[in-house]
C-alpha cells in the first residue's frame, strides 16, 4: 500500500507551525470577530423589536375588538389582499377576535389568527384594506345615533309637554 493510499479519508491536520501569523491572518480574524460582534448587536435588536411587536399585535387586536363590538361581528376583507401563489379566494372575513375566516374556490375554510407571527404580514394588509371599512361603519354609527338623538329629543319634548298639561288637568280635576 503506498503512503498516499494510506492517507485517502484521513482528515489531515495542519502541521504545527503551518498557520503563520501573518499581518493577513490577523486582519482575517479581526473582520470574522468584528462580523460576529454585529451580528449580536443585531440578535439583541431582533429581540426587543419582536417583544415590541408582539405587544403591538395584542394592542391593536384589542383595540380592533373594543371598535368592532358594537359595530359589527365581522367585516368583509377584499380578495385582492391575499397572495396570488394560493388558491382563489371566494370569500373573507375578519371578527372581533383578529380572526380570518377564509372560503377558497373549493368550498374549503379556513381560520387564521391574524395575531400568530407567520400571519403578521397578512395582518398588515388585511388591516389596511379593513380599517377604511371600519371608519366607514364608524361612521354610519355616528349618524344612526344622531338621528335616534334628534328624534328622541323631538317627541321627548312633546310628551313633556303632554304629560305635564295631563297633571296639571288631572290635579285640578282632584281639587
Amino acid at each position: 500500500m503506498s503512503e498516499e493510499a494510506s492517507t485517502q479519508g484521513k482528515v489531515q491536520f495542519p502541521v504545527e507551525g503551518s498557520l503563520v501569523n501573518t499581518k493577513e491572518t490577523q486582519e482575517t480574524l479581526q473582520n470574522l470577530v468584528t462580523s460576529l460582534r454585529m451580528m449580536h448587536g443585531d440578535i439583541g435588536q431582533i429581540c426587543e423589536l419582536a417583544s415590541e411587536e408582539r405587544n403591538l399585535v395584542a394592542a391593536f387586536i384589542e383595540s380592533l375588538s373594543k371598535v368592532m363590538r358594537p359595530l359589527t361581528k365581522t367585516l368583509p376583507v377584499s380578495s385582492q389582499v391575499f397572495p396570488r401563489n394560493g388558491g382563489k379566494v371566494i370569500k373573507a372575513c375578519i371578527d372581533h377576535h383578529g380572526h380570518l375566516l377564509i372560503l377558497d374556490e373549493n368550498g374549503q375554510m379556513e381560520l387564521k389568527d391574524l395575531g400568530h407571527p407567520e400571519n403578521l404580514n397578512l395582518m398588515i394588509s388585511v388591516a389596511e384594506d379593513v380599517l377604511p371599512k371600519l371608519g366607514e361603519l364608524t361612521r354610519a354609527y355616528r349618524q344612526t345615533l344622531e338621528n335616534r338623538i334628534s328624534f328622541l329629543s323631538s317627541i321627548t319634548k312633546e310628551m313633556q309637554k303632554i304629560s305635564k298639561a295631563l297633571a296639571t288637568a288631572l290635579s285640578g280635576a282632584n281639587t
